[in-house]
């Protein structure tokens, strides 16, 4: 997966590098999905990931651990303060990993860059991003959507994730949804759950219409 391919195997080798975000809160799943996108799409696109952890390196280890990407695919930001900080305000470290992904491969298809797990108003810097992705998840309770907050309603795409779970968390699906399609008006929502579909196929197809 993520193999280096011949310059005849692409049809978009130029260009910049197109780069999506993957936030939210604690817990919510992105590594998870940030997992199934490589797993869905690392065989036909150049793909790498930046990781952003407070202290750790611990969702970088996770990928490599998984292996959904050879393991130089993947570059670790060790934030050392808020995640909102490094994706929002000074972004100079995670463009920094960028340039290394960009110097170590040539040309990639996508770089998804995965925040730490920060709280409703987390949202990249659009210096950054492309375009951003915002999960929640069903164990936070039904009620996230509607608190709103820039992460929730502003999001180009927003999850909401673990829906297998719902039963057990006595969490409502269709206030869930429909609350969430309140708040973002026009803006999309995907309901998943990555023990029924762990390549996140909506997700997937989402980030290729992106492309």
């Amino acid at each position: 997966m993520g193999a280096d391919h011949g310059p005849d195997q692409h049809d978009h080798h130029h260009g910049p590098t197109f780069r999506i975000g993957i936030g939210g809160p604690v817990g919510s799943g992105k590594t998870a999905l940030t997992a199934a996108l490589c797993r869905a799409l690392g065989e036909q696109l150049e793909l790498a990931v930046v990781t952003n952890d407070i202290y750790t390196t611990e969702d970088a280890d996770f990928l490599r651990k998984a292996g959904v990407l050879d393991s130089a695919r993947v570059e670790a930001v060790q934030t050392g303060c808020c995640p909102h900080t490094a994706i929002r305000d000074d972004i100079t470290a995670n463009l920094d990993a960028v340039e290394r992904l960009e110097e170590r491969f040539g040309h990639l298809d996508l770089i998804i860059i995965e925040s730490g797990g920060d709280n409703l108003t987390a949202v990249f810097s659009r210096g950054l991003v492309d375009r951003q992705i915002f999960v929640v998840d069903v164990a936070g309770g039904d009620k996230v959507p509607r608190k709103g907050g820039p992460g929730v309603t502003t999001a180009d795409l927003l999850v909401i994730n673990k829906t297998d779970l719902a039963p057990y968390v006595g969490a409502d699906m269709d206030v869930m949804t429909s609350d969430a399609h309140r708040m973002r008006g026009e803006l999309p929502v995907i309901t998943q759950s990555l023990v029924e579909t762990p390549n996140a196929p909506d997700v997937a197809k989402w980030v290729l219409d992106q492309l």
